[in-house]
């Protein structure tokens, strides 16, 4: 009863000082804000990574023509990738499960009678739909009569069924690349967007690669080698096998930059945690900051507040209040002030990380732990720049308190 006499004594002085109060919880509000996005921000980067690497494949790798950057726009203007190329590193290169080259061609015009519509064609081999766990959902896939023969045939993705063809069944219907028919043969699971370089994964219409090479795009060279490995513990090895292997049939000294790129799941990972990381660190800092000084305006406001009720603190010792007494009313207060402001500082966090997660590109996932985090930190602030104001308070004497 004493405990709860002293706590209720700290509560009604805040009440009645409610600018005061307001003032002294301003930066843990902003502080605790700032760690609740922090946090979600933490957590939906890894929920996203997670998610494309699943999407990528964690076994696969993918060797794209063109040095620099680490995953740049495509560029089909760049010739470095050859079959051959592809060849080598089946024959040379162990425990590997598919080698797939894909040439590809974008903003394509592809039209069926009167629709038309812009897409992204790739040119494949048949081990392609297992290198990328892409079967068709209806129809048939790319085989190897279909490259051998070059066949004027296609799998469509089920953006391009939908704007081309609306409800009807177009198996065994043509359409147009440029001036080449082509007829459906087959219709891609659903994949969705990649919210990255990838774009619309259903805005494909897949073709034999000998069609696209010779036929529809009149080239010597693919754009990119699929590659999975058996065992995702070699991956780094294989690698290094690969890039020393390409390095040689392209004769690139040791002082030439490569001119191919290994895409890897760890780089795929790195890229996505790239994009929130300097938004991160610029929240942590201010995280860190709002709580500093939150704790030292709430100490300043305390001992200020114990300056002024003085002679409240005489009375309440002339009275029989202890030393100890006095010491926990306004620790209490201090505790309390951050309490109030952690739950609000929570509160404005996760509206906030809601709003990050729907409106923005930026993956945001609110989940219990940062509330957990928050009330450490507000007992943490709370008692560590409470504690002097307390102890002045109990150190006063009543006759001088009353002076």
């Amino acid at each position: 009863m004493r405990v709860l006499r002293i706590a209720g004594e700290g509560i009604n002085s805040l009440a009645a000082n409610k600018l005061r109060t307001f003032f002294m919880m301003a930066g843990t509000i902003v502080g605790i804000a700032a760690l609740t996005v922090i946090m979600a921000i933490g957590k939906g980067t890894e929920k996203k990574v997670m998610k494309r690497v699943e999407v990528f494949g964690p076994r696969a790798m993918m060797l794209i023509a063109g040095g620099g950057r680490a995953l740049p726009p495509p560029d089909t203007s760049v010739t470095t990738l050859t079959l051959e190329d592809a060849q080598a590193i089946r024959n040379e290169v162990p425990n590997l499960e598919f080698v797939a080259p894909q040439a590809w061609q974008f903003d394509v015009n592809l039209k069926h009678e009167a629709n038309q519509i812009q897409t992204v064609v790739w040119g494949v081999e048949p081990e392609w739909h297992q290198a990328w766990s892409w079967p068709v959902a209806e129809g048939a896939e790319i085989t190897d009569e279909d490259v051998a023969t070059m066949n004027r045939t296609c799998v469509i993705g089920s953006s391009v069924k939908r704007d081309l063809f609306g409800g009807d069944d177009p198996i065994g219907k043509s359409l147009y690349i440029n001036k080449v028919s082509l007829t459906v043969k087959g219709v891609l699971e659903h994949r969705g967007t990649s919210g990255g370089p990838g774009g619309d994964f259903d805005n494909r219409v897949i073709i034999p690669i000998t069609t696209a090479m010779r036929r529809v795009m009149n080239v010597d060279h693919v754009g990119a080698i699929r590659i999975v490995t058996q065992d995702a513990s070699l991956m780094e090895r294989q690698a290094r096998q690969i890039e020393d292997l390409i390095r040689r049939r392209h004769h690139i000294t040791p002082d030439v930059d490569d001119d191919f790129r290994i895409i890897t799941p760890a780089i795929i990972a790195d890229m996505v945690r790239g994009t929130s990381r300097t938004l991160s660190l610029l929240l942590t800092a201010l995280a860190s900051l709002s709580l500093l000084v939150g704790g030292v305006v709430l100490m300043n406001i305390l001992l200020i507040s114990v300056a002024e009720r003085t002679k409240e603190i005489g009375l309440r010792r002339a009275v029989g209040a202890t030393r100890g007494d006095i010491f926990a009313q306004f620790l209490t207060e201090s505790l309390s002030v951050t309490f109030l402001g952690m739950l609000l500082g929570s509160a404005l966090g996760g509206a906030a990380s809601l709003a990050l997660g729907r409106l923005t590109p930026m993956p945001a996932v609110v989940s219990w732990e940062p509330f957990a985090l928050a009330l450490v930190f507000a007992l943490l602030v709370g008692t560590f720049f409470g504690v002097q104001p307390a102890r002045r308070a109990a150190r006063l004497r009543p006759v001088e308190a009353l002076r």
